[in-house]
């Protein structure tokens, strides 16, 4: 009876045990708690920040990361008000608009670089080269048809239809748009006479798309139909692509590897931004474009600071190497440690 009881107690005292250490070894995962962080922005960099994000959670069950998309200028507009932790962004903010952000500096965080793809849809035509020029010209609504003089030019011995062109463009405030347009605006601001911006005054006849996504759509479903489109989307919708004239006159299609060549020789300025449209080099893909997740510097509460510069971290220790296999070309190395000891200048409440 004394054994019987003595080996209840010491069972009893063991699960005891336990349970301490169970409970000791969650707290020291989750710290304070289970956090959640929202971002918006970017559907050019959705693809990326989805797999990053699904890859973050495996391994940090106690941090929730929701990322909405719905475009560059929505991300910043929502970072402005506070409504987000973070902002997906392909441009940057104007300095005009800097005074808006009510949570005071930022910092810009750069992620992964990608083609902007001319994509088409033009039954019998598989292979298709477009100038620079050519190419403003026909998003400018001065090319209407896809046998036209100048198309032909790009393209000796190609036979090309009488078909109208449509030209399909981004509804929403858009990185994409802002990086697509200022290559137009270099190459040839004569014909392209609407500038650059996250949105611009598209001529009348053209079609609207809500993000990457709808704009892949419109030149899926439209014979003739011509647009700009991330290549993740644009791989997605099995669309087919142009190569487009570089700086040097050499026509370049959109691949992550004259993305990451373009990347290459770009500037890096001391706030990490960088500009690889029409970079120069044989190699480099002349409509790239590049991407940042926005944070304010000054974060204002512990855990969430703490759970962003987590996840920013494993950014930049995981998630590039997702890069490739989403379409998306990985940050050169010496901008991933640039990056990297940024991370110190996030200022997070003791």
């Amino acid at each position: 009876m004394k054994a019987t009881l003595m080996r209840t107690r010491l069972l009893v005292a063991v699960v005891g045990l336990a349970t301490l250490l169970a409970a000791c070894g969650s707290s020291s995962k989750s710290g304070s708690g289970s956090v959640t962080l929202n971002g918006s922005g970017s559907t050019f960099q959705k693809t990326f920040d989805d797999a990053t994000i699904a890859a973050f959670a495996a391994s940090n069950s106690d941090i929730t990361i929701n990322y909405a998309g719905g475009g560059s200028g929505q991300g910043k507009s929502d970072l402005q008000a506070k409504n987000v932790e973070f902002a997906g962004t392909d441009s940057l903010p104007k300095p005009a608009d800097l005074p808006k952000y009510q949570g005071g500096d930022l910092l810009y965080f750069p992620t992964v670089a990608a083609p902007i793809t001319v994509s088409y849809n033009l039954k019998g035509v598989s292979s298709l080269r477009l100038s620079d020029k050519t190419l403003a010209k026909i998003f400018a609504v001065k090319i209407t048809k896809w046998n036209d003089k100048a198309i032909a030019a790009d393209n000796p011995g190609a036979s090309l239809p009488g078909t109208s062109i449509t030209v399909a463009h981004r509804a929403d405030g858009s990185g994409t748009t802002s990086n697509f347009t200022k290559f137009l605006n270099a190459v040839d601001p004569t014909d392209w006479t609407l500038g650059s911006s996250d949105t611009v005054d598209w001529a009348p006849g053209t079609q609207a798309g809500t993000g990457n996504p709808g704009v892949a759509q419109i030149v899926q479903q439209t014979d003739g139909a011509i647009g700009y489109v991330d290549l993740a989307d644009a791989t997605k919708s099995k669309l087919s692509l142009a190569s487009i004239e570089n700086k040097t006159g050499a026509f370049v299609a959109p691949t992550l590897a004259g993305a990451a060549a373009a990347v290459k020789s770009s500037t890096i300025n001391a706030n990490l931004t960088y500009d690889p449209i029409n970079a120069p080099g044989a190699d480099a893909y002349p409509i790239t474009s590049p991407t940042w997740i926005l944070v304010y510097a000054n974060q204002t509460d512990k855990a969430k600071g703490t759970a962003l510069k987590t996840f920013l971290q494993f950014v930049y220790d995981k998630g590039e190497g997702l890069a490739a296999a989403n379409n998306y070309a990985a940050l050169p190395a010496d901008l991933v440690q640039k990056a990297t000891a940024q991370l110190a200048s996030l200022k997070i409440p003791a």
